[in-house]
């Protein structure tokens, strides 16, 4: 792996599009070891995209957590649903 020049430098630690992109694609999968240092490289002088990275990990672990969990905690209360029901149907003039 070649040393990035100092234009190189420049351009990674100033595009915060390419670091959230590295980010979000990290939380999904392996980027590569050009890809981490070029993400640390940004991180070190980015505070925004540090913590973009924290709360992108937070929701992608409660994205997660919403879809392992057992799927019937997920339905709504019959009477919520029979009421809701009543005022779509009051809007539309349905009643």
């Amino acid at each position: 792996m070649k040393k990035p020049d100092a234009a190189e430098l420049k351009k990674i630690t100033y595009n915060c599009k390419k670091a959230t992109y590295l980010i979000e694609k990290q939380q999904i999968g392996k980027i590569t070891l050009k890809e981490k240092l070029e993400l640390k490289i940004h991180l070190t002088g980015c505070s925004i995209c540090v913590t973009f990275m924290q709360q992108s990990a937070v929701i992608n672990q409660m994205a997660r957590q919403l879809f392992h969990q057992d799927k019937t905690e997920l339905k709504l209360d019959e009477g919520f649903k029979k009421d809701l029901q009543q005022r779509i149907d009051q809007k539309l003039g349905n009643n």
